[in-house]
Formats: C-alpha cells, sequence, structure tokens
C-alpha cells in the first residue's frame, strides 16, 4: 500500500511540475527533462553516437559544409532557438538522426539516394523538429514514468528526476537515435518540416517526392532501408497523402536546387561503388573469407584512395592473418587520413599489445576511449596495467569491463578476481550462516566467480547474554569450485545459544585461488 502510495505521489508530481510548453506547436506537454538536461545531452553524446556509427565523413568535406549551409539556413526559421549542428556520417546505412539539443546528422548513404536540395531540406527540416518540439526529451520523460514503479525508492531517495537521467547509462544517445518516434511526433515533424521549407525558400513539393520514395523502398523491403531510416522513421502512404494535402495549401514554387545538388555530391556519387566494395569486403571478412575481403579492400582503395576507412580493413585483414607489423602500417595509414576516428587507435593499440609495445599499444588504447570508451580498449589497458605491475590501475580498468555480458566481460571479470581477490574476498565470495536440519550451525559458501577459492578464512561474530559483540576467527577446509556453493561446519554447535545463534553473523577475510 505504501509503496503504491508513493508511486502515485510520484506520477501527481511529475504532472504537477513536469510540464512545458511544446516551441514548435504551443501546446502544453509533459516534461521530466528540463532544458539545460536537453541540451547537456546532445551535447555529451554527440559525439560518441557520431563515433559508434562510422565517424564523420571526412574525404570531402566541402560535402558536410554544403550540408551544414542547408541546415542552418531551415534551423534559422525553426520555432526554437537552438545551438544546431549538421555532420555527415561515413555510413553506408540510409539514416538520419536528431538528438536533443539540436544535434543532427545525415548518413553518406542517404545522401547517395536523394535527387535534390530540396528533398534534403525535408530531411533535414523534419529532423530539425523533433529536436526544436522536444521529441526526444518526451521520449525520455515517457520512459521515466515507465521506470517509476521500478526506481520509486531510488527517486524518492535522491529527491530528483535527474536521478533517472544518471541511470540511463552512457548508452542514451544510441537509445534516443535507434528509438521508433510515435505517429504523432512523426506527423508533426512531416508538417512543421514542410513549413520550415516553405519559410526558407525550399519547394515542399521535395518532401512529398522523398515519402513517396521511402513508401516504394519500404514495399521493396531493401534491408539496409529497414536497418536504417525506417527503423525509427517508419514510411507510410498515410503519411504521403497528409503531405499532398498539406502542400495544396501552401505557396506554390520555392527552389527545388536539382542540379547544385547533383554538383555539392558529384563526388559522393562517383565514389558510391568504392564504398560498396568496402562494404562486401566487410562482409566477407565476418564470413571468413579473407581472399574475396582482400580483393575487394583492394578495389575501394584503388577507386577512392583517401578513404581510411579502406586501410582500416587492409590492417584487420592483416592482423587476421596474423601479420601484426603489416596490419600496423595499414592503421597508420588510416589514422593519418582521419585522426579522428576511434577505430583506427584500438586497432592499433591491440596490434601493439599484441607485439608487446606497450608504450604505443597504452597511448593508442587511451586516445581511443577518449573518442569512444569500448570494453575491448578497457581490458587491454587492464591487462598492460597488470602486466607493469600497475594494479590499482589495472583494477579500476577491469571493473569497466567485468559487469558486460559477453566473453569479454567473464575475462575481465577473472582477471580482477585474480587481483583483487586476496585484497577483497568479501566482494566476491559470498556467504550465509544458519542451522541445518541436524541442528549444526553452518555456513553456505557461493562462489560466483569463474575461478576455484580454497584458504578460506571467515569471522564469526554473535552477541552474548550481555549484549557484547563476541568474534571468532574460523579457518574452512575444503574449497569452492567456480560457479558453485558448499555448506561447512563452524564446529559451533553446543558452545552457543539459541539467542546467540540468532545473532550470527559472518564475513570471508582471507581466499586464495586453486591453481
Amino acid at each position: 500500500m505504501a509503496k503504491r502510495a508513493l508511486l502515485l505521489l510520484l506520477l501527481t508530481v511529475g504532472l504537477l511540475t513536469g510540464c512545458a510548453t511544446n516551441p514548435v506547436t504551443g501546446k502544453n506537454e509533459l516534461s521530466l527533462v528540463s532544458e539545460a538536461q536537453e541540451l547537456a545531452i546532445g551535447a555529451q553524446q554527440y559525439s560518441p553516437a557520431r563515433q559508434s556509427q562510422g565517424g564523420d565523413y571526412v574525404v570531402d568535406r566541402q560535402l558536410t559544409a554544403y550540408v551544414n549551409e542547408v541546415g542552418q539556413r531551415l534551423a534559422a526559421v525553426s520555432d526554437r532557438k537552438l545551438p544546431y549542428e549538421f555532420s555527415v556520417l561515413n555510413n553506408s546505412v540510409p539514416n538520419a538522426w536528431a538528438l536533443p539539443g539540436g544535434k543532427i546528422s545525415i548518413n553518406r548513404g542517404l545522401l547517395t539516394e536523394l535527387k535534390s536540395e530540396s528533398e534534403l531540406a525535408a530531411v533535414l527540416g523534419h529532423e530539425i523538429v523533433h529536436a526544436a518540439a522536444r521529441h526526444g526529451a518526451q521520449q525520455m520523460s515517457k520512459g521515466m514514468l515507465l521506470q517509476t514503479a521500478v526506481l520509486g525508492t531510488v527517486v524518492a531517495t535522491q529527491g530528483s528526476d535527474y536521478a533517472n537521467l544518471a541511470q540511463m547509462g552512457a548508452n542514451i544517445g544510441a537509445q534516443l537515435i535507434s528509438q521508433k518516434y510515435g505517429r504523432d511526433a512523426e506527423r508533426e515533424s512531416d508538417y512543421y518540416g514542410m513549413q520550415y521549407m516553405v519559410r526558407s525558400g525550399y519547394d515542399p513539393q521535395g518532401a512529398v517526392d522523398l515519402q513517396r520514395t521511402f513508401v516504394k523502398l519500404s514495399e521493396g523491403k531493401k534491408q539496409d532501408w529497414l536497418s536504417g531510416l525506417f527503423a525509427s522513421h517508419p514510411p507510410s502512404q498515410e503519411r504521403v497523402n497528409a503531405n499532398i494535402e498539406l502542400l495544396a495549401t501552401l505557396p506554390k514554387g520555392g527552389e527545388r536546387g536539382v542540379e547544385r545538388y547533383r554538383s555539392r555530391t558529384k563526388q559522393l556519387i562517383r565514389s558510391k561503388p568504392a564504398y560498396e566494395n568496402y562494404d562486401r569486403g566487410r562482409e566477407a571478412l565476418a564470413k571468413g573469407d579473407l581472399a574475396t575481403a582482400s580483393r575487394l579492400a583492394d578495389r575501394a582503395i584503388s577507386a577512392e584512395p583517401r578513404e581510411a576507412l579502406f586501410y582500416g580493413l587492409k590492417g584487420d585483414l592483416e592482423k587476421k592473418h596474423g601479420r601484426l607489423h603489416a596490419a600496423v602500417k595499414q592503421y597508420d595509414k588510416a589514422s593519418s587520413l582521419n585522426p579522428n576516428f576511434f577505430y583506427f587507435y584500438l586497432q592499433r593499440g591491440l596490434a601493439n599489445e599484441s607485439l608487446n609495445r606497450s608504450a604505443q599499444a597504452q597511448a593508442d588504447l587511451q586516445r581511443s576511449v577518449k573518442l569512444l570508451p569500448t570494453a575491448n580498449a578497457y581490458n587491454a589497458l587492464g591487462n598492460l596495467a597488470r602486466k607493469a605491475g600497475r594494479m590499482d590501475e589495472a583494477k579500476q580498468y577491469y571493473a569497466k569491463v567485468a559487469g558486460g555480458q559477453g566473453e569479454l566481460g567473464k575475462q575481465a571479470y577473472g582477471a580482477l578476481v585474480e587481483i583483487d581477490l586476496k585484497d577483497n574476498p568479501g566482494k566476491y565470495i559470498q556467504i550465509q550462516t544458519g542451522q541445518d536440519r541436524q541442528g549444526r550451525i553452518v555456513a553456505q559458501i557461493s562462489n560466483p566467480t569463474p575461478r576455484n577459492v580454497g584458504a578460506l578464512v571467515l569471522i564469526v561474530q554473535f552477541q552474548n547474554a550481555a549484549g557484547q559483540v563476541q568474534r571468532i576467527q574460523r579457518a574452512l577446509r575444503g574449497s569452492v569450485a567456480a560457479g558453485s556453493q558448499q555448506m561447512f561446519d563452524l564446529g559451533l554447535t553446543g558452545q552457543l545459544t539459541q539467542e546467540q545463534i540468532n545473532t550470527l553473523q559472518a564475513r570471508i577475510v582471507q581466499a586464495q585461488l586453486l591453481r
């Protein structure tokens, strides 16, 4: 009953204090995310979100300047002034997204599918509305309400909805990008995006043409589209019809910019086959077909020798063959062409680690985690610190990885146990005390770690008749296998009263790994 009352109170407070005016529609809407938090999330997540999806496209920087020019032209007429930014991502999947605070990206793969500047304006205008109308913040607010029943105690204890934001974790940017907006949010972005096109001098027919193309592609179920734009912005004939109806009410004319778009994207279109070869090469590498992957990488480099990703693929192939020195040279070339992409430093760092070049490996891995923290880099940094005898530093790195899923998380947890068990056995070995069916005073020792442990020593404490705490040390014979539990007789049967047994507590003070 008390829990239900707490939940009701939290929901009531949210409804009373969490309403805000939508800057685009003028409607009052639920919002548990302040504008300051919204701006901070966008600013903090923009770079890692871009890194995790291929990094920025840098072969033709004029293309990014052009996209930014179109984006800023639309942003200037939006209903909300934000620090808008526009970037082109080096990713073949046709996609575009907006983070809170006006941080917007469009993939290289989508730009190759558009036919005019007005279609580009339709894409960017749509994303601008998502940011201006606080659609991302609304999604977070709804998510907070859904989590309230589970996190009610945390919210009440910490006294701030900001605690919920912290619990969303460092991958909040990825969650916001991949989320599927509701129909109302998509309709708003279509409607006001077309209004922004008109205000900035573009022909809104581009938005209708764009949605028609999207519907045709979705009907064809082209896989890269389904994994990109359609996942978060599902097209429909209903949206096309709504755009046509709106178009009939808008002023005629406006810029289409067909020739200008062709001119500005000429280099990108020319190099599209090179990226197709690269993508196929990546697929071949994943399947273990190294010969095909190498041939496709060479074709890609021959067609576009300025693209860093292609040399990164060559480096991965050399690494797969065990030719680590050759791999390092390929990563050198890749990082020289694009010095702000985490992957090349990560891979070169791992190769240098295997070559026992500890200083070079550490520098590369630290550079990679500054751009994008990864479990691979932290685990390798832990290995380097451990090898150098910097155990406290190694523990910190392994701890970042140990809670994760998969083989790497298990490895890091195992390494952490190996170097930390001696100092902190109670963190890893669990103990419960009580009486068994025969009335013996026993301890159940659980070992959830991936290592066998033995030489266990524990401290048992209880209160005597005078209420004083007494402590007894017990060394246990035997061991506890990895992932198992074992019962031990503490040898105290008949020595304690039932009242003393009821106050019994124990903690592990010593444990050793068994090889």
